[in-house]
Formats: C-alpha cells, sequence, structure tokens
C-alpha cells in the first residue's frame, strides 16, 4: 500500500500547492478634482441675488450655497430656538428666499435650486 504522501503525490501532479495567491485587483483611485464635478457638487452659473449674499461671487456648487447659507444662520442665531427645524430670514436671507419672514429647513434646497441656472 502507497503511503499517504505518494497518493498525494500522484493525484495532483508531484505538486504540493493545491492553490495560487489570489490576484489583487488594481485599484482604481479617482481624483478629487473629478468626483468634485458631479451632481451637487458641480459649479453653476448662479443668480445676482444669490451670488450678492456670496459675496459677488458668479458661480458656485449647491453644498458650497447650502454651507454659506447655514454659516450666516449660525453666526447671526436666525434659527428658532423653540423649532429647530425653522429659521428666520433676516434681510440677506430674504434677497434668496423670495423675501419669507421664515423657512423651513426642508424649504432650503427648494428656494436655492431657483438660483442656479439650468444648462440646456
Amino acid at each position: 500500500m502507497a503511503s499517504s504522501s505518494s497518493r498525494w503525490r500522484a493525484v495532483f501532479g508531484g505538486t504540493t500547492t493545491l492553490m495560487s495567491a489570489a490576484k489583487e485587483k488594481a485599484k482604481t483611485t479617482t481624483t478629487t478634482k473629478a468626483r468634485s464635478n458631479i451632481g451637487i457638487q458641480k459649479v453653476l452659473q448662479i443668480s445676482p441675488q444669490l451670488g450678492k449674499f456670496l459675496d459677488g461671487a458668479t458661480e458656485s456648487s449647491r453644498t458650497h450655497a447650502v454651507k454659506k447659507v447655514w454659516e450666516h444662520v449660525k453666526l447671526h442665531h436666525l434659527q428658532n430656538p423653540a423649532n429647530r427645524k425653522e429659521i428666520f430670514c433676516d434681510e440677506k436671507l430674504k434677497s434668496i428666499f423670495d423675501g419669507k419672514e421664515k423657512v423651513q429647513f426642508q424649504e432650503i434646497a427648494k428656494f436655492l435650486s431657483n438660483h442656479f441656472v439650468k444648462s440646456s
């Protein structure tokens, strides 16, 4: 009777390695610049009213505009303390929020979308 090691070699042709090491997939790296020009991060032309709010800018991304609105709200304490989802509008915010006295948190994106020039 043959030993187990000789049977092993007979079955697998004398190799002792059953599986080769798995090949690593080449990782694709996407640069930040390429990723920052899509979706809500895409820089678009804006209306003069929003441009004035954003210190004279002519282009902005939606995320940047929302960030600047929130900075303004926090700096001037315009968030309603009783209802944190509500924002009281000062004159500067009224210029971009259609003259409303107060807006809900969920309405910010809707009002800002009116200020971005639609590409055709």
